[in-house]
């Protein structure tokens, strides 16, 4: 049973540390453990070219464009462990731009769905089918690392990653006022408590639960929600499920109908929904491809603004 830690902070900075804690209370606990710190890889920017998509339903497999390190990172380190934490700085109350990279490069290429769509595919036309590893369960905890008070994005933002692959989303913290984190007693027992819970996760991933503080979405935990203006209807920002916030003993209560839960974007049934979208929309695109009207809207404003050249 494998624990990967990989930290997306400064060399030895609190990040580092934080996930060094973490993996050592996951070994005490008898996990093999690894770290990495990502900022020591090349991992470049998705350019959204939809290779992995394309190489998926053709059935060629996972397949991306980008010659960098992350394939290296994710199909050697990442698909080797049951269960990975990531430790990663708050940056703009949010996740940081390199956690933001990996969260796009993470993206259709590695959804289940889609995953499950392309190896069938490539089975049925005589091939070997997608890389089983992207197939297989894991769980996974997440803490973000502030050093003032704004990081209320951090949690949806950081979960999002263990969306696409269908992972389990163990414990997710957020730690602000935290430049002395580590004279912060408090917070280094939480940073344990979540090694501890990631571990008991991995030894049974099939059973594993949320094990974090609840939060107000009861499909997700999530706390970050989308009000449309004028209205009380409001979307998970993590899960997608729509619904309403209501009070309930003076506090906020998001309900929605459980015969939409199947629609959750970490559900596989929500997945294949968005397979199926997908589908919708670019078969509606490579038609139009074909388009006089569309070809010469885009010729003309191609024309229009060309874009400066590089220096």
């Amino acid at each position: 049973m494998k624990i990967l830690g990989v930290s997306f902070g400064s060399k030895n900075g609190n990040n580092d540390t934080i996930c060094r804690i973490a993996l050592e209370e996951a070994r005490n606990q008898g996990a093999e453990v690894e770290f990495i710190h990502l900022l020591d890889w090349n991992i470049e920017h998705c350019t959204g070219c939809c290779a992995c998509s394309v190489g998926l339903v053709t059935g060629k497999g996972n397949v991306c464009t980008r010659k960098d390190d992350f394939a290296e990172f994710w199909n050697e380190h990442v698909l080797a462990a049951d269960g990975i934490l990531f430790v990663d700085p708050i940056f703009e109350s949010g996740c940081s731009g390199l956690f933001k990279t990996v969260m796009d490069r993470v993206g259709p290429g590695h959804d289940l769905a889609m995953n499950i769509v392309g190896d069938n595919i490539s089975k049925e036309s005589g091939g070997l089918g997608v890389d089983p590893r992207f197939l297989q369960p894991k769980v996974t905890s997440y803490i973000a690392i502030g050093g003032s008070d704004w990081g209320e994005r951090a949690e949806a933002d950081h979960a999002m990653v263990s969306m696409s692959p269908g992972w389990k989303v163990i414990d997710n913290e957020r730690f602000q006022w935290c430049k002395d984190i580590l004279l912060q007693e408090d917070k280094i027992e939480r940073t344990k408590e979540i090694a501890r819970n990631l571990v008991a996760a991995a030894k049974d991933i099939e059973n594993a639960k949320w094990a974090g503080k609840s939060g107000v979405c009861p499909h997700c935990q999530g706390n970050e929600f989308y009000i449309y203006p004028g209205t009380k209807d409001v979307v998970c920002d993590l899960c997608g499920l729509h619904g309403t916030l209501v009070e309930v003993d003076g506090a906020f209560k998001f309900v929605f109908k459980p015969e939409d839960e199947h629609k959750a974007h970490d559900t596989v049934s929500g997945k294949f929904l968005h397979v199926d979208d997908i589908q919708e929309n670019e078969g509606r695109l490579a038609s139009l491809r074909t388009n006089e009207e569309f070809k010469a809207l885009k010729k003309k404003y191609a024309d229009m603004f060309p874009p400066v050249p590089t220096p």
